[in-house]
């Protein structure tokens, strides 16, 4: 398992559960290293003092705010271990929620609440129960890494309490001014789309591949093989172009059944609506027409003396 990032307990009333904090998610991305285009050097990035030019190690070094640009106060890692402060060593839960209050976008990186020690089974148990049992989830506040931040504790299937972080409300960005003007949709349209979802919809998320990761993977192994690197066939997008909606999703459909090995005979809530044939002019008109040609010829016939 990995190493936990933090060490504390989570304060529920007066029942206080030592936990570790682990981190949930890693990292797969391909890290890559600064190097000198002529010699291919690697490039160091060193910590040097503004003042004297002197190299620093991490020991020498430690954090300051600058007030103003001649003035900057020093504060090392003791100071803000004293702050006075209940979230210092803490997860203070401050209320319980409805989880479909909290909105996806507040939403950050999870880490596992794993009980440290036999004293805290019992009060983990009691929270994780209490949890399941009313449908909440538990916002807390807790101090880490310099500054204070919230959380929410919520259940996971295998009975483990996960921590997601929050952003604060304040953090959020408005996406006023975003949306597109307004269109009008047809009912044929939102057919099609809905035809759409339907083919494409499964249980979870699935077994998704990086493929740039992989990609990039074996761009790397050919470079360090001496090989030319697979080149990608691009196809030609048409640009400025107006989209035929009905056939751009019509289309979708039939890539995704083939996708996923369906025909058209497999059943779907919403079937693609058929192609409405153009109205032809009514007739009437032009019937009408040649009635009164006839009717006004033969006036003009009768009209005529004999010879």
């Amino acid at each position: 398992m990995v190493r936990p990032v933090w060490s504390g307990a989570v304060s529920f009333g007066l029942v206080t559960i030592p936990v570790k904090m682990l981190p949930a998610v890693g990292d797969h991305s391909i890290h890559f290293r600064q190097i000198h285009t002529v010699d291919e050097g690697l490039v160091r990035n060193r910590k040097v003092c503004a003042l004297d030019g002197k190299e620093l190690s991490n020991d020498e070094i430690a954090r300051g705010y600058e007030i103003t640009r001649d003035q900057v106060v020093p504060l090392r890692d003791e100071d803000f271990d004293d702050l006075p402060l209940p979230t210092a060593k803490a997860l203070e839960i401050e209320a319980f929620v409805d989880a479909s209050e909290i909105d996806p976008i507040q939403m950050g990186d999870t880490y596992y609440l794993a009980a440290d020690g036999q004293v805290a089974s019992k009060p983990y148990a009691l929270l994780r129960k209490a949890l399941e049992r009313t449908d909440k989830v538990a916002i807390a506040k807790y101090a880490w890494s310099g500054k204070e931040r919230l959380g929410m504790l919520r259940v996971l299937d295998d009975n483990v309490i996960a921590l997601q972080v929050l952003h604060w409300p304040d953090e959020i960005r408005s996406p006023e001014g975003l949306a597109p003007p307004s269109v009008d949709l047809t009912e044929d349209e939102m057919t099609g789309a809905l035809a759409l979802m339907d083919t494409m919809a499964r249980d979870g998320v699935g077994d998704e591949e990086d493929e740039y990761r992989n990609a990039v993977e074996k761009l790397i192994q050919a470079k360090a093989e001496h090989r030319p690197p697979p080149r990608a066939e691009h196809e030609e997008q048409p640009r400025g172009e107006v989209v035929d909606i009905m056939a751009a999703l019509q289309d979708s459909v039939d890539r995704a059944q083939e996708a996923r090995g369906e025909t058209g005979k497999d059943a779907t809530v919403h079937e693609m609506p058929k192609k409405r044939a153009a109205k032809k002019a009514p007739a009437k008109k032009t019937a009408a027409k040649k009635t009164t040609a006839k009717k006004t010829t033969a006036k003009k016939t009768s009209r005529k003396k004999p010879a």
